[in-house]
């Protein structure tokens, strides 16, 4: 059965693989993600692109009143957006905090609230973190705002998981290591990871559309290297 979908951050990296994967499967994406032109550019006729700022609230009503008005329903989101700064500690600024939480975890959050109404207890909110995140992982410097914010992103996945186990939809969280993307390249320069953005898109899509089914408030931690 084809599925209506919503994933942000879809202008790079996994975001911008995991469109194509889910349309050529048949499903009905709402691609979301500052700037559209990526995406639109592909000509999908299953997928509506829509430029949108996820710390916007009148970004966010224009995602509801689609929603409202073509769909009706959302079967999943995958808040995959993420904001990251790669600094010293000492030489992060406040607005450098600001913007990795409100992204990374406010602009989740407030997605999420956006598309809850339309969802039904099948449904399936999948959270894109970080093994940077994860308690007990391994840490590296200079990553202070953009892990913590992850790190809250978890948490938040597995309050929410909590307060609606019995009317749904189910919330899960996926930890990712080393994907071979633009954002790895600003945290690492030249390193080179031993999965591709695609790679990575086919596995997030096989969780997106089943996980829900054995999972719910659980955080899976998608990482064979460190970083």
């Amino acid at each position: 059965m084809n599925k209506n979908v919503i994933i942000t951050g879809t202008s790079r990296g996994i975001g911008y693989e995991l469109v194509p994967l889910f349309t050529d499967a048949g499903h009905n994406v709402l691609a979301l993600s500052r700037n559209e032109v990526p995406i639109s550019g592909l000509e999908i006729s299953n997928c509506h692109c829509m430029p949108c700022d996820i710390t916007s609230s009148a970004d966010l009503k224009r995602v509801s009143d689609f929603l409202e008005s073509e769909w009706k329903h959302v079967d999943i989101l995958i808040n995959n957006s993420g904001f990251l700064v790669n600094k010293p500690f000492q030489s992060l600024l406040k607005d450098d905090f600001k913007e990795a939480y409100e992204v990374n975890v406010i602009g989740a959050a407030c997605m999420t609230q956006t598309v809850l109404p339309f969802m039904k207890k099948s449904g399936h909110v999948v959270n894109i973190s970080s093994m940077g995140g994860v308690q007990g992982s391994v840490k590296f410097p200079g990553l202070a705002a953009y892990s913590s914010s992850k790190g809250a992103l978890i948490t938040l996945t597995e309050l929410l998981a909590e307060e609606f186990k019995a009317t749904g939809p189910s919330f899960n969280a996926m930890a990712l290591g080393a994907v071979q993307t633009e954002m790895l390249e600003e945290a690492f320069p030249g390193y080179q990871a031993g999965i591709s953005a695609r790679e990575m898109g086919k596995y997030i899509m096989d969780f997106a559309l089943n996980g829900s089914k054995y999972y719910n408030g659980k955080i899976l931690q998608v990482s064979n290297s460190t970083p």
